[in-house]
């Protein structure tokens, strides 16, 4: 009975199915689909629920990975015996650390040797000093573990495994939680991240130590000859790898992907180095992070093996780690007062030898006290690799059961804390534009001042459009009248792609600006700059790397500190091979309508159905109509100026269609509850205004035409709106004032596109125009002009 208990009989691969009277939880393939199925749906719902609390996803995974195991489910025997038997550990410890082995090469690739070859000293001091300091602790605090709980235990191997668990700095996770609070391009974040990357280099050289140590034979020489065996294949490594990479580059044409022989040759690799590694006996996740971090981060191998790798290896063969190591993982062996106070101790060992450490050396290089005590924090993240190093010393011996729960939990512990912490103590002063911002909108006294646009847009299938706009905007060809930032707004996520964008924009700062020699590899940046070599406007590319949640928070902050006139966001539809409009994602949505309520200048949304066809049209080719619905407000008067500076585009002709009430709406303003705004009279006089300077000018310019429409209801509107169906582009307000606007109430559910641009953007419309929808910024928020009682449908 004990043999059957220590050596489960082999599962066999698959059932015959439940009709012929087999248990699938009998047979490893189905199990271990179950398995991987429940672990992921389990961490995904806890990642969501920690969301708010701006938590990286590996907490969450570690946390359902120990409720998984004995700690909590597994205390049921029956679903841990269904679930997890015993005869299943081996496939599952398998697969786990399969996923493992690609997961730490995908580590390798985030890590740029380079950058820590350009790590200043103080980065350096701080790197130096948060691993020797808690080092020194955690080989203090082995001693008390090793008298109390750890008892009987290889002192050597305890000693450099306890001293590695503490100082550990997890760069993945750190790089992470930088950039989601926005302070990759601070002086905090570099340093951080300097130093993190020299901290994990240093902490892998450790765990090699430790692994080399213990080892079964106790003999000294043989942990010699492992550790010297391991530092001989890194070198052969470094030393015929990269020759390799770089001979597979050369026959790589220069846009075109990685052939996917090489993808394959680079993979098998990983596995070769695993092997060779595990037969040295320092594991074979080195050989797969040894791998990783010596391809060449600037060509396209780097992209390429993380789209082949990350999803699959991220999404589902990981999790299975952190269910292995939950299952490792008994919170309940920690009773009782000394245990506790152990883990007690544990933490605060660990918080006091990052934290105190980075905070005195970085006072030490006069860096501000904020900024230390933030380092610190920072510096005190655990992820992943705590976690591994842990489970190899469990699966060698050296550490308990009670000690390995000690340790998971001062892992979860100093990681969930980081973030609250960091915001707590640290919030960098806004950057601010070198000269003054005094022109925040296109309407403008002086109308010969230059135009700074920010056009934000998410992938090349909104370029075309984008640079059709800006061929339009540029009016009469004067020099560096029109300035343009083309901000490509890309999401952070988990995956290790975000982290190959987060060392792209962390060399430049925000704006991430596009240096000339990456600007080739970037398709994006390499069709703006075509377009500014034909057209002599300035455009500069940037990129902005956020979470969907607060991603405005940098398309105003880049708009501040550039001093721009408008925001061009896209629509969050898109328009489909019918014609219709289809969402693409209800976040864009959400992004632009905080735009809109936080933007320091004017907003405009762009509609795209297509506005000058799918490629940028030459000046000398341009021929387009374009249309300003006038009902008159200050977000009208914006469109119209817009409007005008395009009309001094030779291939641009400008309808402007100016609503005046009849006489017979007189008696529909009786049924309207106006709302008082004290400007509104001021408004209309400017209106006024307005209209006279475009009739005067219009005398002279044959490029703009001016009707009047007088309208009786809203029906006549929608009728006159849909004669000018044809043309290429209509300009609208968002919010338009005055007792025809009022009338008119648009079905569309867009409250961010106003009444016109919501009509103008629904299937009611059968128009081919695009549409951009403009507010003017203002100072004071304002209510709509009026409110209508009576709500009318679309004739």
């Amino acid at each position: 009975m004990v043999n059957a208990t220590s050596c489960p009989a082999p599962m066999k691969a698959t059932s015959n199915g439940v009709f012929q009277g087999d248990n699938p939880l009998d047979y490893a393939l189905p199990l271990a689909i179950l398995q991987i199925c429940l672990v992921v749906l389990l961490t995904r719902i806890l990642a969501f629920l920690l969301r708010p609390l701006r938590q990286p996803r590996v907490i969450a995974e570690i946390i359902g990975g120990i409720l998984l195991g004995p700690s909590a489910l597994g205390r049921n025997t029956k679903y841990l015996h269904a679930i997890f038997p015993a005869r299943s550990i081996t496939v599952l410890d398998t697969l786990a650390n399969l996923g493992l082995l690609f997961f730490l090469f995908l580590v390798g690739l985030e890590l740029d040797l380079k950058a820590i070859k350009r790590t200043g000293k103080k980065a350096l001091a701080i790197a130096v000093t948060g691993i020797s300091l808690p080092f020194v602790l955690g080989i203090g605090t082995s001693f008390v573990l090793k008298g109390t709980v750890s008892k009987g235990v290889d002192e050597a191997p305890f000693l450099v495994f306890m001293g590695v668990s503490l100082s550990i700095t997890a760069f993945p996770v750190l790089a992470r939680i930088l950039a989601e609070l926005k302070l990759l391009t601070t002086d905090v974040g570099r340093m951080a991240m300097s130093a993190a990357a020299v901290n994990d280099v240093a902490a892998w050289i450790l765990l090699a130590l430790a692994i080399s140590l213990s080892g079964t034979d106790s003999s000294p020489v043989v942990s010699l000859w492992v550790f010297l065996s391991g530092s001989g294949f890194v070198l052969c490594c470094a030393l015929i790898i990269p020759p390799i990479f770089k001979w597979m580059a050369q026959r790589c044409p220069e846009g075109e992907p990685v052939k996917e022989l090489y993808v394959c040759g680079i993979l098998t690799a990983v596995l070769a180095a695993g092997f060779v590694t595990d037969t040295i006996g320092i594991h074979a996740l080195f050989g797969a992070f040894v791998v990783g971090v010596l391809v060449p981060k600037e060509g396209p191998f780097a992209v390429a093996l993380v789209e082949k790798v990350e999803d699959l290896v991220s999404g589902l063969f990981l999790p299975l780690y952190f269910v292995s190591s939950g299952l490792k993982t008994n919170v309940a062996t920690i009773s009782g007062a000394q245990s506790w106070g152990l883990l007690v101790l544990v933490i605060i060992t660990a918080c006091f030898g990052k934290i105190v450490g980075t905070v005195g050396v970085s006072l030490l290089c006069k860096l501000p006290f904020q900024e230390s005590l933030a380092l610190g924090f920072l510096m005190n993240t655990k992820g992943l690799v705590e976690l591994i190093v842990l489970n190899i010393g469990k699966d060698r011996k050296v550490l308990n059961d009670q000690t390995f729960a000690i340790m998971v939990l001062m892992a979860i512990f100093t990681t969930f804390i980081t973030t609250p912490l960091v915001m707590a103590v640290y919030k960098p002063a806004k950057r601010k534009s070198k000269a003054k911002y005094n022109i925040r909108t296109i309407e403008r006294k002086e109308s010969s001042t230059e135009l700074r646009i920010l056009a934000c847009f998410y992938s090349t299938r909104n370029i075309p459009t984008m640079i059709n706009l800006i061929e339009a905007s540029r009016g009469i060809e004067k020099k560096e009248r029109l300035c343009v930032y083309a901000m490509h707004l890309m999401e952070l996520t988990e995956r290790s792609s975000a982290i190959l964008m987060v060392h792209r924009a962390r060399k430049n700062g925000l704006p991430f600006w596009n240096k000339g020699h990456n600007a080739d590899s970037d398709k994006i940046v390499v069709a703006f700059e075509t377009f500014q070599q034909l057209s002599r406007v300035s455009i500069r590319p940037m990129t902005a790397i956020s979470a969907m949640a607060n991603i405005d928070e940098d398309i105003c902050e880049s708009a501040e500190m550039k001093g721009t006139a408008m925001i061009i966001l896209p629509y969050h539809k898109h328009q489909r091979l019918d014609g219709t409009l289809e969402t693409t994602r209800n976040e864009f949505r959400v992004v632009n309508k905080k735009v809109l309520d936080k933007a320091p200048c004017s907003v405009g949304i762009l509609v795209d159905r297509g506005l000058g066809g799918t490629t940028h049209i030459s000046a000398s080719n341009v021929s387009s109509k374009y249309t300003i619905l006038f009902f008159g407000g200050r977000d009208d008067r914006e469109a119209l100026a817009y409007g005008r500076r395009m009309a001094e585009h030779p291939g641009i002709t400008l309808n402007v269609v100016h609503f005046l009430a009849g006489p017979e709406m007189a008696n529909e303003a009786k049924e309207i509850v106006r709302i008082d705004i004290p400007d509104e009279s001021d408004s209309e006089q400017q209106d006024e205004t307005v209209i006279s300077e475009l009739k005067q000018k219009i005398s002279n310019d044959s490029s703009i035409q001016y009707e009047e429409r007088v309208v009786r209801n809203s029906t006549e509107i929608i009728e006159a709106i849909r004669e000018y169906s044809r043309c290429n582009l209509f300009l609208v307000g968002r919010s338009p004032q005055g007792l025809i606007a009022a009338s008119l109430k648009a079905k569309s559910d867009c409250s961010e596109l106003g009444p016109v641009g919501g009509y103008l953007a629904s299937s009611d419309c059968s128009t081919s125009a695009s549409v951009l929808v403009v507010q003017q910024h203002h100072v004071q928020s304002y209510p709509p002009a009026v409110s209508s009682a009576k709500v009318e449908s679309y004739a």
